[in-house]
């Protein structure tokens, strides 16, 4: 149920004011590390948006709760990269996962941000929500203690594919963190169909940026 009190929180403006050559590049720091992510205005993916802010910042905050280190991590709907190079700093094993057109920015940011740290060198792969999900991920060799997804619900026609992707990837054991700004009814829509399926909770909600942090998991009967 929906039922548990979700805390309330601000998106810190933690990123680092700095004079930038680029006008396509943000400078966040995160877990004690400075990222920079390069944005690219072509793709929608490639635009770190308000959900990547939150779950990071959820995910530097709230370490006990949620330990990464060590852990299998899946990002679906990676974009620029932020959330999964938050991850990586933080331990986990990242495969980062997007569309094939988002893939070269995607590999770029994770590469650069994460080639001085000590930890398990992530993986970027193709996942295009819905297909081929059996032969690139099967069951018997892929299985992740974590699925992160952020502002992966917004108005286009995959929502389906993506609930089904989610279901895939979602075994006893693992869990869904999702982020996501809420502009729409079918934003609304999507979530109830996630509850219909998942245990579901809100963990923190950001009531100026519409953004709602929610985690789910299987239901085992």
């Amino acid at each position: 149920s929906l039922s548990d009190s979700p805390v309330t929180l601000k998106i810190l403006q933690n990123w680092v004011p700095r004079v930038s050559h680029y006008f396509d590049k943000e400078h966040y720091t995160y877990v004690g590390h400075q990222i920079v992510i390069q944005e690219s205005i072509e793709h929608f993916g490639a635009v770190v948006w308000p959900g990547a802010l939150a779950l990071s910042q959820y995910l530097e905050s709230n370490q006990e709760q949620f330990n990464l280190k060590d852990k299998k991590v899946l990002e679906i709907g990676a974009g620029t990269g932020l959330v999964s190079i938050v991850a990586c700093i933080l331990g986990a094993y990242v495969t980062a996962t997007d569309l094939p057109e988002v893939l070269e920015n995607l590999s770029y940011n994770i590469s650069r941000n994460t080639q001085n740290i000590n930890m398990h060198k992530p993986e970027v792969r193709k996942l295009v929500w819905g297909e081929g999900l059996t032969e690139d991920f099967p069951v018997s060799t892929y299985h992740y203690d974590f699925i992160l997804a952020t502002d992966v619900v917004y108005h286009h026609a995959a929502l389906d594919p993506l609930l089904a992707t989610m279901a895939y990837f979602c075994k006893p054991g693992t869990v869904l963190l999702w982020a996501n700004k809420f502009r729409f009814s079918t934003d609304y829509e999507f979530l109830e169909k996630l509850c219909n399926i998942f245990n579901t909770t809100i963990l923190a909600e950001f009531p100026e940026s519409n953004v709602k942090l929610l985690k789910a998991t299987v239901r085992e009967n």
